[in-house]
C-alpha cells in the first residue's frame, strides 16, 4: 500500500495494492500493522456505508466536537466521489483551506480524515457506495456540520446545485460553526 501525505497536514491518501487477473483483483482494504508503519494508529470501532443512487448527491460538510471527534477512513465500493476536506482547527497554517479528492471504485483509493477536519462529497455518478471506517461512535449531540458553500471556503464542487439533505442546507458558515478543535503542530 502506497501511503502519501496531502498539502493538508494530517490528511493521507492511501492507494491500496490490487493484484488482477482475468477473475477479478485481490487487495487488502485495511492491514493494522501496514497502516500504523504509515503514521496511522487509530482504533477504528464502526463502519459505516451510504448508497447515494443519484449523481450530484452531496453530503456534508460533517464533523464532530470533542470528546466525540472522529477519524474517518473512507473508501468507495460503486461510483466514483468528489470528496472534500476542510482544516477546521484553530491555529492551524492552513485553517480554513480545503482539498478535493476523486475517490471510486476504480481507482480503489481511500482518504483518511483524522479528527479537526470537517468532511464531505458530492457523487460523480448514480448509484455511488460510499464505506468508511471511524474511530468513535456517532453522537447526535457533538454532530456538527458547515455549509458547503461558503463563500469564504469557495470550494470548487462538481455541481452548483446538488442534491441536499434538509440538515445539509442549515449548516452555519465555518465563520458562525461550533468548532472546538486546536491545532497542536
Amino acid at each position: 500500500m502506497k501511503v502519501s501525505d496531502t498539502r493538508l497536514p494530517g490528511i493521507k491518501l492511501l492507494e491500496p495494492s490490487v493484484f488482477s487477473d482475468h477473475r477479478g483483483f485481490f487487495m487488502e482494504s485495511y492491514n493494522e500493522a501496514v497502516a500504523n508503519a504509515n503514521g496511522i494508529a487509530f482504533k477504528f470501532i464502526q463502519d459505516n456505508h451510504s448508497l447515494s443512487v443519484e449523481a450530484g448527491v452531496l453530503r456534508g460538510m460533517h464533523y464532530q466536537l470533542n470528546p466525540k471527534a472522529q477519524t474517518k477512513l473512507v473508501r468507495v465500493t460503486a461510483g466514483a466521489i468528489y470528496d472534500v476536506v476542510v482544516d477546521i482547527r484553530h491555529g492551524s497554517p492552513t485553517f480554513g483551506q480545503w482539498q478535493g479528492f476523486i475517490l471510486s471504485a476504480a481507482n480503489k483509493r481511500q482518504l483518511l480524515v483524522p479528527q479537526g477536519f470537517a468532511h464531505g462529497f458530492c457523487t460523480l455518478v448514480p448509484n455511488s457506495e460510499v464505506q468508511y471506517k471511524v474511530d468513535s461512535l456517532y453522537s447526535p449531540e457533538n454532530d456538527r456540520g458547515i455549509l458547503w458553500n461558503d463563500p469564504a471556503l469557495s470550494i470548487d464542487w462538481p455541481t452548483s446545485n446538488p442534491i441536499l439533505s434538509e440538515k445539509d442546507t442549515k449548516h452555519p458558515i465555518l465563520a458562525d460553526a461550533e468548532i472546538n478543535f486546536i491545532y497542536e503542530g
